[in-house]
Order: C-alpha cells, then sequence, then structure tokens
C-alpha cells in the first residue's frame, strides 16, 4: 500500500512537467494511432509516455546512442496497450535494448518469443525479442521505425514485443492475457481458435502467417493489427476485434475515418 501511494506521488510529481512539444511532434509524425484518439485520450498517451521513459531502464546497442526520438517513439507506441488500462499491465516490462537494425542471436531455450525471426546456422537473425521474467525487451530502431510510421501494413514491432510481456504476466506465454474470469478465459479460447484455425486453413487473411506459429504469436500478431487497423479487423474478425476489444478497453476502430483497403 504505501509502495503504491509512493509510486503514485512520484509519477504526479513527474507528471508536474510539461510534456516537450517536440515529443508531440514525435508522436503524431511516428505513432500514426495518436492521431485517432480523442483529446483527452492523446493526453493520457503523453502521460504514459513521460512515465515509461521515466521508469524503465533504456539502453542502445550495437552501436546506438539512444535520442528522444527513440524513446518517444517505442514508450508511445507500447503504451498504447495500456491507454484504456493502467501501468500495471506494464510490470513485466522493465527494460528496453535498442539495436540499429536486425541483431543475432545465439540458440536460446524455450522462453522467449521473436518477431518474424530469420533462422540461419549457429543462430537467429531477430529483430524484437521479449524475454519472460522481467528480462529486457530487444528491438532493431529501423523495423520499430518503419512499423510505427506505416499503419497500413499491419506490422508494428514494438506492439508485438509488449503484447508477450502482457501475455507473460499470468505465468506463462499461451497467448492468453491475464483475465479475470473463467468466462473470459473460455470465450479467449473459443473465438481465437476458431480465427486461429479460419487463418490455417485459408478463410482468413488479414492476419500475417507468423500469427500460426503457435498462440503467443497469435495473440501478439493480432495485437498488432487490433491497432493498426482496427476498422479492417472489426470488418473481417468481429468477434476476435470484440475480444481485443475489451482487453485493452479501447475502441479505435469507432474513430478511424481512413478508407479501408482490402489486404492483397
Amino acid at each position: 500500500m504505501i509502495f503504491g501511494w509512493l509510486t503514485d506521488r512520484r509519477r504526479e510529481k513527474l507528471l508536474e512537467t510539461p510534456f516537450p512539444d517536440a515529443w508531440i511532434d514525435i508522436l503524431e509524425d511516428n505513432v500514426t494511432a495518436y492521431t485517432l484518439l480523442e483529446e483527452a485520450e492523446q493526453q493520457k498517451l503523453r502521460d504514459l509516455t513521460q512515465v515509461f521513459i521515466d521508469e524503465k531502464h533504456w539502453e542502445g546497442c550495437g552501436g546506438v546512442e539512444l535520442d528522444d526520438e527513440m524513446r518517444v517513439t517505442i514508450a508511445g507506441s507500447a503504451c498504447l496497450l495500456i491507454l484504456g488500462r493502467d501501468h500495471d499491465l506494464m510490470d513485466e516490462v522493465e527494460s528496453i535494448l535498442v539495436y540499429p537494425s536486425a541483431v543475432m542471436l545465439p540458440d536460446q531455450a524455450r522462453g522467449f518469443f521473436d518477431s518474424r525471426p530469420v533462422v540461419n546456422e549457429g543462430g537467429k537473425a531477430v529483430l524484437g525479442v521479449a524475454h519472460s521474467h522481467g528480462g529486457p525487451v530487444v528491438l532493431a530502431w529501423d523495423s520499430v521505425l518503419q512499423g510505427a510510421k506505416n499503419a497500413r501494413d499491419g506490422h508494428n514491432l514494438v506492439i508485438h514485443e509488449i503484447a508477450h510481456k502482457i501475455d507473460f504476466l499470468d505465468g506463462s506465454a499461451d497467448g492468453t492475457p491475464p483475465l479475470e474470469t473463467a468466462e473470459e478465459r473460455r470465450a479467449w479460447a473459443r473465438v481465437c481458435t476458431e480465427a486461429f484455425n479460419d487463418h490455417v486453413s485459408g478463410e482468413e487473411d488479414l492476419l500475417r502467417d507468423y500469427a500460426t506459429t503457435n498462440e503467443a504469436e497469435f495473440f501478439a500478431v493480432a495485437s498488432e493489427v487490433f491497432f493498426e487497423k482496427p476498422k479492417q479487423m472489426r470488418g473481417e474478425l468481429p468477434e476476435l476485434y470484440g475480444l481485443l476489444k475489451s482487453f485493452y478497453n479501447l475502441d479505435l476502430a469507432a474513430r478511424d475515418t481512413r478508407p479501408t483497403r482490402k489486404q492483397k
């Protein structure tokens, strides 16, 4: 109780510092979903971004010199996932390691998931990795920026890896985030299983094929599309959209006025 009060007080003190105008420009330029938000939601995202930047450990790797654009773009993208929730959903996220591009990792035991891996002898070239048990989130900056700026491709590396971190919160990376009731868990299993099978059978093509790697990757890829193509997901996968809308407590499709383009 005391720790929670101290955390809240420290965050309140932090937010007394105005959000820099240059940071707003970064959100507007690099985090496409920011422009879909109502004014109060934009303010909340700025607050969440400010706290995220302050509370997480940041490290540039492979010659990267971290700057405000990197921190704000990554934090703003990550905090979309808690815009309708609270900071507790980020409890697994402690440190962010940023590389310039894909990074070679040695073969490792299960316990982490990567996004769109390219398998090579002696290791993997990955764009992102989310380690469990408080381990770091590893991100390739070039892929972060490309995915954050382009909401038409349905790819967003930060959302993908943070979704894995949320998946870890209940102790297992099984594609089911923390849910409050058995009824919610049953509904989650039914809707995701049906969508998973429809994609495997070719009945659905909005999600990319990487979603069928396993349940954890399905949740991560579905989360990317939920935030990047909300109106299209609502039209093509209404039950899955409704499930994610309920979990993230956010309905971006309702205010997305962009014309929907059929995925090829």
